[in-house]
């Protein structure tokens, strides 16, 4: 349903495509202009090296998940029991030895009240979406790919961008 505002009415509108090295990007945004927001978003996806998908192109690899990240050197055995206990899905240790646990997005508040209240406060806590599968890349597909999020991320309209991108800590130092 659209949002009446001050000199028209504004959608949600759900961009797909793919960006350098075949990575899948999901751009959301809210527009009052349709046409110049789908042109701004094709025309970065374009300048970075990747293109505009179909609807449905993509949106079809991520699902929604409460997601709460805890920093490097969090009691990890302590951390999964407590999670697992209190109704999350899954508990997750990152290369840099920090931890995601993902939970359902009904139980994500409940998860995180618990863990809270157990001592253990996430340094992020969101209901967002995330990849089902992981695209890595490196060398300048890795770089345009990182630019091109960027870029989607400061146009005006957009609220959300989602990759399954993972980049290489050989580009992550170079950026």
């Amino acid at each position: 349903m659209p949002v009446h505002a001050v000199g028209g009415s504004f959608k949600a509108v759900r961009y797909e495509g793919y960006g350098p090295g075949g990575a899948a990007i999901v751009v959301d945004s809210v527009t009052d202009d349709r046409h110049r927001t789908g042109t701004q978003v094709r025309d970065t996806f374009l300048k970075y090296g990747g293109n505009l998908g179909a609807q449905g192109s993509v949106s079809y690899l991520f699902h929604i998940v409460g997601l709460m990240t805890f920093p490097p050197g969090t009691d990890e055995g302590r951390l999964m029991q407590v999670a697992l206990e209190a109704g999350a899905e899954d508990v997750v240790q990152g290369a840099d030895t920090s931890i995601e646990v993902l939970a359902d997005p009904v139980e994500f508040e409940t998860v995180r009240a618990i863990l809270t209240d157990r001592g253990f406060i996430p340094t992020t806590a969101a209901v967002t979406e995330r990849a089902s599968i992981a695209t890595p890349l490196s060398g300048t597909a890795g770089e345009l790919t990182v630019r091109l999020l960027e870029a989607l991320e400061d146009l005006d309209d957009v609220r959300d961008v989602y990759s399954n991108v993972e980049i290489s800590d050989e580009v992550l130092a170079r950026i």
